[in-house]
């Protein structure tokens, strides 16, 4: 077994290319991924950090709810997340209408939420795979850099693996509502919850641009 700090050059070259080969995948091919793969990327979610303290060290803390495209599930997921980005949207509208800085900002958000509620949510329905992770709730409440953490993790083994990722963000807007945990097979309000969607990209991305590394550090002295 490869000691934790045995790491060789070749591995930590092809990890520099992992993380700047990752990209976020909106649109996927009909091809199906196999269960091994997303299992591989799951296993890769096990491994990331999470708050000792508020889960007790239990061992079970984390789900992961993996709902495939063209299953009665998922249509009913599509129905539900569109009525909740509904009633979030008109509420949002409510809130510019009395906040002049949400008026001048938000308009881009408000967009999108009305997208969501006629389309619905980019990714769930648009993919192979849907896949939501829920995080028991505790204290202190860290649970979403905790999905954060779990979700890198997958991201970059779906990238090591030529597959496209992409972040649903919205899901975590979804925890408190009783259809759909009911679905999930969770209680409502007892986790918090994130998502992605998993498949092979329709095309390849084009590549991203950063700032050099000296440019973004301040070393104090």
């Amino acid at each position: 077994m490869m000691n934790s700090l045995d790491i060789s050059e070749e591995c930590n070259n092809a990890f520099d290319k992992i993380l700047k080969t990752r990209r976020s995948i909106r649109f996927f091919r009909d091809e199906i991924p196999p269960k091994e793969l997303i299992e591989d990327i799951i296993n890769a979610g096990l491994f990331a950090p999470y708050a000792g303290l508020a889960v007790e060290n239990k061992e079970y803390f984390r789900k992961f709810i993996v709902i495939p495209r063209n299953t009665r599930a998922m249509e009913k997921i599509v129905e539900i997340t569109k009525n909740i980005m509904k009633v979030k949207s008109e509420a949002f509208k409510s809130e510019m209408d009395k906040n002049p800085y949400l008026k001048k900002k938000g308009a881009a958000f408000s967009k999108r939420l009305e997208l969501f509620a006629d389309k619905g949510v980019l990714g769930i329905g648009t993919a192979p795979y849907y896949i939501v992770i829920a995080e028991k709730r505790g204290f202190p409440p860290v649970q979403q850099q905790s999905l954060a953490h779990c979700l890198e993790n997958m991201w970059l083994k779906a990238t090591s693996l030529n597959l496209g990722f992409h972040l649903v963000s919205a899901t975590a807007q979804m925890a408190e509502d009783e259809d759909f945990s009911r679905i999930l097979g969770i209680k409502s309000g007892e986790y918090e919850i994130n998502g992605c969607a998993i498949g092979y990209p329709k095309e390849n991305p084009s590549e991203s641009s950063r700032p050099e590394t000296k440019e973004v550090i301040n070393w104090i002295k």
